[in-house]
């Protein structure tokens, strides 16, 4: 099973299918994530590789303590449908 991972180097959580690398990126202060863009290459799209990016990002900022920013459409849409998340956002 691939996982989303954290690269905090780049500031970004990263998810690898199928050779194609799929981000989130972010920037980080006082205990907020703000997601600012989501990328999934064309060849991975419609195959819900967005959504477990985002799924696996927050389930790691949960982790961490942190509390949520969605600047990026797509996280806040993802938010917006997924009321389990409320809690970490800001």
């Amino acid at each position: 099973m691939t996982e989303v991972t954290h690269n905090p180097a780049l500031k970004r959580y990263e998810l690898t299918m199928e050779g194609h690398l799929a981000t989130a990126c972010y920037e980080i202060a006082n205990g907020v994530v703000t997601f600012e863009h989501t990328e999934v290459p064309p060849e991975l799209g419609g195959k819900g590789v967005g959504s477990k990016l985002i799924k696996g990002a927050l389930a790691q900022v949960r982790a961490d303590g942190l509390k949520v920013a969605a600047e990026c459409p797509f996280v806040r849409a993802y938010l917006d449908k997924h009321v389990e998340y409320a809690d970490l956002l800001k």
